[in-house]
Formats: structure tokens, sequence, C-alpha cells
């Protein structure tokens, strides 16, 4: 059955890798393409495998990898592995505000053949997931300009039946330019919020300040629209349309376009001044950003500087996939740094797989399936055991610590077998005879 089951899932495979070559995103309607998971899924349903064992927990590793995504902060990368003998998917949660631009790149390192799903979804607590950018068929790099100040998450998951190693590395960009020649998010000193006129109204945009005659850039292309106001002084509009934005510069000294003047990145709008009601203050550029539909919103994550490339370590790819236990007891965590929420507390001498790492952390797997982040400093390698036990003839050991686990095996004889670690009511063996581990009743 399992070879049948293989061959299947290689049609499926190249079906949909055949089919699969564009960049999908969020569903406008009823005949919105599927992303390649969605196709993938069909398929796996359109030939009933999705009533086989192995089937069902690949469906239901794709909801969950939603349901309990873990936590990670930008810039980051993790390698992860994925065993091919149990489905499995993770999801990694990211707050995300509008005006930010994701860039996500998973490396897969393993077969020619192995074909990983990268999906990215909009979240909101209370609410389903909704997906708004799928990987393409040939290759798993994504760039997502963020349209709503939400928590996103990537989903990562392999076709069934497929093994290997994969590294992913996420981190953010600014969707504009700095708008002041020279100058970057540092330099920014008065910021969205702030009170003005003693707290009678707040402050719409960022005070960025420079010397007088500095340039005021153009962070996209677009018609500018110059005017004068009592609070602004010299000030240009500038109509970005391809983010339905619209950009503002107030307290110039004086303009270098004209009325309806068709702009690139990079063109001089003006120069810095105090014009308006800054004339008390010194030379800087108010920057606004208005969107259509919503007005005013915080201009900081559109022009804040970038994240740049994820510097964790890694860990050694033999780390992946081992199975390890605990030194102590231990929280494990929602995310990979020890003030990140518990999931719950681990015993002493607990048996956990190895699924990932990033710098001082690992991702790991209990026995009962639940995921999250240890230290590796509280982990360590199953040999040598805990201690020898003696075993009667007929006890059952079990193909996983679980009470609706399958007996795998009874002993024959009475056996003196070593203890190797622990999940609640069960100790993990190794039969002498096969080198074969499995989980007993503790003793």
């Amino acid at each position: 059955m399992t070879r049948q089951l293989a061959i299947y899932i290689l049609f499926l495979a190249l079906t949909v890798s055949l089919t699969s070559c564009e960049l999908f995103g969020p569903g406008k309607g009823i005949f919105s393409s599927p992303s390649p998971h969605e196709q993938y899924a069909r398929s796996l349903k359109a030939a009933n495998l999705d009533r086989t064992a192995l089937g069902k927990l690949w469906f239901t590793a794709a909801e969950r990898s939603l349901r309990d995504s873990l936590f990670i902060t930008l810039p980051y990368r993790e390698s992860g592995y994925f065993p091919a003998q149990s489905p499995l998917a993770v999801g990694y949660r990211i707050q995300a505000e509008r005006g930010d631009v994701l860039l996500i790149d998973v490396a897969v390192q393993g077969t020619d053949t192995t074909r990983v799903f990268v999906d990215v979804f909009e979240w909101e607590r209370g609410e389903r997931p909704d997906r708004v950018l799928s990987a393409q068929a040939d290759t798993n790099r994504l760039r997502w300009e963020v349209r709503r100040s939400k928590t996103h998450l990537i989903r990562i998951q392999p076709e069934l039946l497929r093994s290997g190693r994969y590294t992913l590395s996420v981190t953010r960009e600014p969707l504009l330019s700095f708008p002041v020649q020279g100058r970057n998010s540092t330099q920014i000193s008065s910021f969205w919020g702030a009170n003005r006129d003693g707290g009678r109204r707040s402050h719409e945009g960022v005070d960025i300040f420079a010397p007088r005659g500095t340039p005021a850039l153009a962070p996209v292309a677009g018609y500018a629209r110059v005017g004068t106001n009592n609070l602004g002084g010299n000030t240009v509009f500038l109509r970005d349309q391809a983010h339905g934005l619209n950009l503002y510069y107030a307290h110039l000294d004086s303009w270098n376009v004209t009325q309806g003047q068709r702009v690139q990145p990079g063109d001089t709008l003006g120069f810095i001044g105090n014009t308006g009601n800054a004339r008390t203050t010194g030379p800087h550029l108010h920057f606004g950003i208005y969107e259509s539909g919503r007005g005013a919103i915080d201009p900081l994550p559109f022009i804040r500087v970038g994240l740049g490339t994820p510097t964790q370590t890694l860990p050694p790819p033999a780390l992946l996939g081992d199975t390890l236990r605990l030194l102590s007891a231990s929280s494990l965590r929602v995310a990979p740094q020890s003030r990140a929420e518990g999931i719950e507390t681990l015993d002493k001498n607990q048996i956990v797989h190895v699924m990932g790492g990033s710098g001082a952390w690992v991702r790991v797997r209990t026995p009962a399936g639940t995921e999250g982040y240890l230290p590796r400093s509280v982990l360590r390698e199953i040999y040598p055991p805990l201690r020898r036990t003696q075993l009667t003839t007929n006890t059952p050991v079990y193909d996983a610590a679980l009470p609706q686990a399958a007996v795998y095996t009874f002993l024959e004889e009475p056996a003196t077998v070593p203890i190797l670690g622990t999940h609640q009511n069960f100790e993990l063996i190794e039969l002498a005879s096969s080198g074969v581990k499995g989980w007993v009743v503790r003793q």
C-alpha cells in the first residue's frame, strides 16, 4: 500500500508542477486561480488519498500549522526538517504593518524532486487566516507589500512522502525610499501622534530636520501638486497611484516641480525650509501619507530603515531530525526567546525530536505532537541511557508514546533494556535484538 501511495504522489507532484507556473495572490472571486498548495490538495482528494492515514495527517498538519503557528521576530532565519514518514507543516507568525515589505526566502536542501509549498496569510484573532500570497512553482522567494497592519503567517509544507531540510529567511524593508537626501529614519525627531496646539490636535506625520536647501526627494513615480497653506507653508502632494497613496511634503523653502508635473523616483520635489507654522523652528520636512479612503496614516513603517539580512547561526545538519532528551525541566515556548510565552513545562528526561533551529534555540516536537522552542543548552543525546530495567515476557512495546498507540511487538522472553528517556507515563527503550526503539508503560 505504501508503494502504491508513493506512485500516486509522484504522479500528482508532476501534475502540480506543470500546472503551477505563476505567482498566486489573494482570491478575487470564484474565477481566481487556486494556490499550488490548493491544487495539490485537490489532486490528493481526486485520487482519494485524503482518505488514507498519511493523507489525513497531511491535511490535518496544514490546518494545525495555521492554528498553532509559532512567533518569530525579524530579521530571522531558521533551518528546519521534514520527515517523509510523518506529514508535517510549520507556521511562523510575524507582526507586520502597512508600509512594510516582507522578503521571504525558503531554500530547500533535499532531492531534486522535493517540492515545498510556501503560503502567506493575514490573520486576526478570532478569524480564519486569509491567504494573500503563494510561492511560484519554480521559486520559493516571495516579496509581499503589506496592505493591512495585521499578524501575518508563513506556512511551509512539503508534498506527501517527501523529506528534506529547508532554511527560512525573513526580513523587512520599507515600501518607500527616504524622502530627504542624505538622511534616514534615525534622523526623525517628531513622530506620528505627538500633541500639537496644546493637545487640540495630533501630529499627522513625521518631522525630519535637515539644513535649509536640502533636497526633498520623490520615493516613487507620480504626479506632483504644489500649493500653499497656513500650516504647511509651501507644500507638495505626490500622488502614488501604484499604492493608492498621497505623499505630503510641507514647510518647503521652495519648489522644484510645477503643477501636474510627472516625476520619477529620486527626483527633487523641493527644498527643505520652515515655511508655514514652522517659522519658529529649524528647517525640516513634515512628511505625511494619506491613503485613499482612510485619510492620514503613520508614515514611519513606509520609510524606516530596513532590517537587513538575518544573521542567526544555524544548527548543524546532523542535529535536524535527531531525538534528544531534556537535562532539566524546561518551558516549551512559542518563540525562540526566554521571555516568550510558555506552551507547557516539559519534565526532566522528556524525549523531543528536533525539527528546526535558530541561534541558541531549537524547535522541537514532543511525542504528543506539540511544537515549540527550547534552548539548545537544556538538551543532550539519549545515550548513555538513564538506566536499565528488567521487562517481563509479553510486555507490549508501543510504536508511540500515546494511549491509543499500536503495539509494535510483545517481548517473547524477559529482557533487560536501556531506558533512553520519558514522555508522561511512557519510557523509550531500545530492543537489543533489533536495535529498534519503542515505548513501554513506565514501570
